[in-house]
């Protein structure tokens, strides 16, 4: 962590500076038996070329409002910091009526046809994989990405105090995102190497922050699961210890 980070991806490129090949996000889904894990590098390189799609071929720019109807994924991770780096608001669970771009995962491809803009859909399927029948409307984000570039540059700077995430009911700038992150990690004791296990949803502001901000801020680590609730009091010991969580 960097004292003068003042956005999510300013948090992203310190941490790729300070040790690009540790764990960043470690995702498991309890229900399919999925796990993946992304050191700081592979992680930054997924972001990257979401952000090159975000600017390039979906035309997004500051100020837009990117509508994420994604579930606890490490893809949904992915897309959060490539809006921080583009400089949109991304705006989880939003209205994609409301929204220039809408990011489908593949239980809300109906809803999100509200969006009037582009739309994107994510068949999170294992190791990324793409929709066998692409659905109609939406760009395939498991085909489109592959060929993004691998190293991104915003067109603006990204302006710190611009709105930067909304999600259940809080909007929050890019400074303030930071520093909710910050408080949060020194509020549990998080610092470089705390590996934190997550189970809590990307619906809200303590989920996104355990789950995410509040380790990359620390210069941890997160343990992602989706549907840990399928997991026995064994199960969850075994993986703490296999994983080394710390919180």
């Amino acid at each position: 962590m960097n004292a003068t980070d003042r956005t999510p991806a300013d948090l992203l490129r310190s941490a790729l500076a300070a040790d690009p090949a540790r764990p960043l996000v470690t995702f498991y889904d309890d229900a399919t038996g999925e796990r993946v894990e992304l050191s700081v590098a592979t992680f930054a390189n997924w972001v990257a070329k979401t952000a090159n799609l975000l600017q390039d071929d979906l035309a997004a720019a500051p100020g837009d409002r990117v509508a994420l109807l994604l579930p606890t994924h490490w893809q949904t991770a992915v897309w959060l910091l490539a809006c921080a780096s583009v400089g949109v608001l991304a705006d989880v669970g939003g209205d994609p009526a409301a929204a220039d771009v809408v990011v489908s995962g593949p239980d809300t491809l109906e809803e999100a046809r509200a969006c009037s803009g582009e739309r994107v859909a994510l068949a999170l399927r294992p190791l990324g994989g793409r929709f066998p029948q692409p659905p109609q409307g939406f760009a395939d984000y498991a085909v489109e990405v592959p060929s993004q570039g691998d190293r991104f540059a915003p067109y603006a700077p990204v302006d710190p105090d611009a709105p930067a995430l909304a999600v259940g009911g809080l909007e929050l700038t890019g400074a303030e995102l930071v520093e909710r992150a910050r408080a949060d990690a020194a509020a549990h004791g998080l610092a470089a190497g705390s590996r934190v296990l997550s189970g809590q949803p990307y619906d809200g502001w303590e989920g996104l922050s355990y789950g995410l901000y509040a380790p990359l801020a620390a210069g941890g680590s997160v343990v992602l699961c989706r549907h840990l609730d399928q997991l026995d009091e064994k199960g969850l010991a075994e993986r703490r210890e296999s994983e080394r969580v710390t919180v």
